[in-house]
């Protein structure tokens, strides 16, 4: 298959012959181990899909050489949170995660298994999609559906609470009986063996939000069981942001398992303080020896939808009844007065921005696409509207949440996070290409950037970490966080997952207002042994693996 790879593919350095020593031969590059060590200059070889040596002057040919002078040479990096549940089974090729050099994609927050048909239609219309385009119903069928579709990276899947209570409770706020439980807690159970990594939610949205924290230790003891961890995108980021992450810490302890915050933030200026006290809280329980960690993404802003401007109450039920109540004058007016409060019950994402910092980048109805990159203050001042009625009136005209980037955090803290050991990196996006419908949309830079950011920005320029250190947290960090073995690291035995790149060139392109362009200085990519990116060009390869957890039964 490679040697068949090479004849389409046009490299410089490629060397094929009738026989050869080894499939791959990576020459003269920077040597980043993974482990935080410093670099060292060597070869590295490949036969198959793992690594077979790494020294100096390894002797022998290859059908594949690539000359790595004055380029790093890693481990494939980790996305700690991806949300390309549904990109990956429409492209596999995950250009823009590929082009950073991702080369694992940690699907999680929700998870789009195990289904039942009530379920698969309403994430099918949350995602855009068919729900009869999520054929498959148990995890292990979602794991095969995707890797028999063939994708570029490796990628794994945890499973959501909340996709759990969709499957026995429905999207209302309600409690479980204890036997409606005891199926949830089976349910949890059976993904775990299936190969979940362990439990996650966003405890932000509904009906994620409903669950209460006993419902949660009782799903993660079972995910605890199987050897997983529970992470979460925790229940406030603002004002409640020190209870939640009490909550989470909470859950690990009762459910006896480790735990990782998703998106590690302070949520509005008023709650940027918090961080310092978050920081110092995790630190006491890691040197007590409980296992916490967290990712992050590299930017000020998040992402989501105008339903985080909204309570949730008035989203229960899903987005039908939602715009149900929406259009009851009474419940409208109660809706606006609540939107306009920093209130202590709901995360007010809307509030926290304003409407000049919360930018419209999503919509399905071609007729509301003018208004994409514009504010909520622009677009209100054009329809002659209070912003409070122009967000309602939005998500009642495109029959959607509408795409939403919220510019909620501080530089100060973005860099205080990022020099904790303990913290990793996740876009919180999807995986798409840079071409074709794709284009018609808006998204968040993190998509395309969020490594490149953090290697360009606040590794060269800005000397927040060394490059060995932000390594280190993008390779064999998550995968012992998540109990991978033999990837994350430059070793022999180890699957050939790498990523060679030009540290002093490699940077993020995207911006708010031009996101869809790809990283620059990623010069070759290899997942399982093959050739991803060769020469900053994707090869089309798809040899990514669907990579099972702990408590997988086989």
């Amino acid at each position: 298959m490679l040697r068949a790879l090479i004849l389409i593919v046009t490299v410089a350095t490629m060397n094929v012959s009738a026989a050869a020593d080894y499939d791959v031969l990576i020459r003269n590059g920077s040597i980043y181990d993974g482990t935080g060590a410093p670099p060292y200059i060597a070869d590295l070889a490949i036969n198959g899909d793992r690594i077979s040596a790494i020294g100096q002057s390894i002797p022998g040919s290859a059908h594949l050489e690539i000359d790595a002078s004055g380029l790093a040479v890693a481990p494939g990096f980790f996305n700690l949170l991806s949300h390309a549940h549904l990109s990956l089974t429409t492209d596999g090729r995950a250009m823009s995660d590929i082009m950073q050099g991702v080369t694992f994609e940690v699907l999680s927050e929700i998870s789009l298994s195990p289904l039942t048909d009530k379920t698969a239609v309403y994430l099918g219309e949350m995602f855009n999609a068919d729900g009869a385009e999520l054929s498959w119903r148990g995890l292990g069928e979602y794991l095969e559906h995707v890797e028999k579709k063939g994708v570029a990276p490796n990628f794994a899947t945890f499973v959501s609470a909340a996709t759990i209570r969709m499957n026995v409770l429905g999207l209302d706020d309600v409690d479980p009986t204890s036997e409606q439980l005891k199926l949830m807690r089976e349910q949890v159970g059976e993904a775990m063996q299936d190969g979940a990594l362990g439990l996650t939610s966003a405890l932000i949205y509904a009906p994620g939000t409903y669950a209460k924290t006993e419902e949660l230790i009782a799903l993660a003891k079972v995910a605890g069981q199987h050897g997983g961890i529970f992470t979460a995108h925790i229940r406030s980021e603002a004002n409640q942001f020190i209870e939640a992450l009490d909550e989470i810490l909470r859950i690990g302890r009762e459910g006896n398992l480790p735990v990782k915050i998703h998106h590690l933030k302070a949520a509005g200026r008023s709650n940027w303080d918090k961080m310092d006290i978050a920081i110092a809280k995790i630190e006491a329980l890691r040197n007590e020896g409980i296992p916490v960690t967290a990712d992050m993404y590299t930017y000020t802003a998040g992402a989501t939808g105008l339903d985080a401007s909204m309570p949730t109450w008035v989203q229960a039920g899903g987005y039908t009844k939602w715009v149900e109540r929406l259009r009851n004058p009474d419940i409208r007016a109660q809706v606006k007065a609540e939107m306009q409060i920093n209130g202590a019950d709901w995360e007010n994402l809307g509030y926290f921005a304003g409407p000049e910092g919360s930018i419209l980048v999503e919509f399905k109805n071609e007729a509301l696409k003018k208004y994409m990159g514009k504010s909520v203050a622009e677009v209100a001042a054009e329809r002659g509207q209070d912003y409070r009625d122009t967000i309602i009136d939005l998500v009642i005209e495109d029959g959607s949440r509408v795409g939403t980037v919220y510019f909620l955090m501080s530089e100060e803290n973005l860099k205080k996070q990022i020099r904790q050991p303990w913290v990793m990196f996740g876009s919180d996006a999807t995986a798409p290409a840079a071409e074709g419908e794709t284009l018609k949309d808006g998204a968040h830079p993190r998509t395309y950037g969020n490594i490149s950011r953090l290697l360009g920005k606040y590794v060269r320029e800005e000397q927040i970490i060394t490059l060995e250190e932000a390594i280190r947290r993008l390779t064999s960090l998550p995968a012992r966080t998540l109990s991978i073995s033999a990837r994350g690291r430059l070793a022999p035995s180890y699957f050939a997952d790498i990523a060679i790149f030009d540290p002093d060139s490699i940077a993020d392109k995207a911006t708010y207002d031009n996101p869809h362009q790809y990283s620059v200085g990623m010069k070759h990519v290899i997942v399982n042994g093959l050739p991803v990116v060769l020469d900053g060009k994707h090869t089309g390869a798809t040899p990514g693996r669907a990579i099972r957890g702990p408590g997988w039964v086989h």
